[in-house]
């Protein structure tokens, strides 16, 4: 059934992008997390921070409530203080994930076409799940190019390194 494996394929495409972030942010250290190329730029902790907050808004009570929730503070979600450490920005992260997974993972293809609410406008699930999927997948992609660049030398590829393609496929 397709319905099915939409949603199992959501699914796993967006466990495929927290372990791609995951495995970039076991590259960096403390301060690589919370660095800023420049004053306008967001740190990977402000990335990983926001999407958090996002996730637990959209996806609590996802099918009941508005995806934004009236308590979420997202503009704080761009700021760190004093009581951002990295193992408390990790804390949350791996709470934002849990919201999600546990969301998704109890819809069934009955859920795909009911309606949904994101800020005030109607969605279908199907339409949610993409809105989100593209939005987690490009900040995904900042964390990795951020962590890449902190790494430096020191950088372990999270796909086929350079020069590889090759060796890669007739390993295969």
């Amino acid at each position: 059934m397709i319905e099915q494996h939409f949603l199992d394929d959501g699914l796993l495409q967006l466990r495929k992008l927290k372990e791609l972030a995951d495995k970039a942010l076991a590259q960096i250290d403390h301060d690589a997390m919370f660095a800023v190329l420049d004053d306008e730029a967001n740190s990977i902790a402000v990335i990983m921070k926001h999407m958090a907050g996002n996730m637990r808004s959209r996806w609590t009570d996802f099918l009941t409530t508005d995806g934004e929730k009236p308590d979420r503070e997202r503009d704080q979600e761009f700021v760190i203080d004093g009581t951002n450490s990295r193992a408390q920005i990790l804390a949350t992260w791996e709470d934002g994930w849990s919201c999600l997974f546990a969301a998704i993972s109890a819809l069934t293809p009955n859920d795909l076409g009911k309606k949904v609410q994101i800020r005030g406008q109607g969605h279908t699930v199907v339409e949610a799940i993409n809105r989100q999927l593209i939005h987690y997948a490009e900040h995904v992609g900042q964390i990795v190019l951020l962590a890449k660049h902190y790494a430096g030398p020191n950088w372990q590829s999270l796909s086929i390194p350079r020069g590889k393609s090759k060796e890669y496929l007739r390993s295969r």
